[in-house]
């Protein structure tokens, strides 16, 4: 939903991106930069609740930016590479990890049910890049489908932060609970996509077979 989002994005940061292409700044050192921020503001603010929750939510969201500045950078300044696109991966996951992590440690003891919810949205999560790269392994391209890593985390962080502002945990409990959901069902709708091409292969095989067996009279 929210990657649709991203033209958009990156002509809001095509003038900061420029600007730190000029300056020399490699994307990757953003890449790296940005996804420390992340990981400081998760482990340092998110485990104590209260309003370090709506401070942790805004620092995280500040760093989560840069998921675009880099890419932006790189095409600016021509210099996308596989390293690139495997660092900003790898450490997407990495990021992804600290935030749902620190909720769960930081509510394992007073409020499990959201340390659940957390974790679940932390395991079911993981499997939406891993059902894509896996298909893309194969030659398959899937659908995005309705969660993908953008949209988890802006609503995420957004409960995150209106609870640390004073909204009862409930709401931070149900969007995780669902935001788990909804990961779940966007890895099954990337793996119909596997399962509607093994169909079509599966159908075309037997056309084929059908095509070239012999006929009744084909030994008169």
């Amino acid at each position: 939903m929210f990657g649709k989002l991203r033209p958009v994005m990156a002509a809001i940061w095509r003038a900061p991106a420029s600007a730190l292409v000029k300056a020399g700044v490699h994307p990757n050192a953003v890449t790296i930069v940005g996804t420390v921020g992340v990981i400081a503001g998760a482990i340092v603010f998110l485990p104590r609740g209260g309003t370090a929750l709506f401070w942790g939510a805004l620092i995280i969201t500040f760093f989560v930016i840069t998921d675009m500045l880099d890419g932006t950078m790189a095409r600016l300044s021509g210099k996308s590479s596989r390293l690139g696109a495997y660092l900003d991966s790898t450490l997407d996951r990495m990021a992804d990890a600290a935030i749902f992590g620190a909720l769960v440690w930081g509510f394992r003891i007073d409020e499990p049910s959201t340390a659940l919810a957390a974790l679940m949205c932390l395991t079911l999560g993981s499997f939406v890049p891993y059902a894509k790269a896996r298909a893309a392994s194969l030659g398959i391209e899937t659908v995005n489908g309705i969660a993908e890593r953008s949209d988890r985390l802006v609503i995420g962080l957004t409960a995150t932060g209106l609870v640390g502002l004073g909204l009862p945990l409930i709401v931070l409990t149900v969007t995780l609970w669902l935001l788990a959901a909804a990961a779940a069902f966007t890895v099954g709708q990337r793996t119909r996509s596997v399962v509607k091409v093994q169909m079509e292969e599966n159908r075309a095989r037997s056309e084929t077979s059908a095509a070239s067996a012999p006929t009744d009279g084909a030994s008169n």
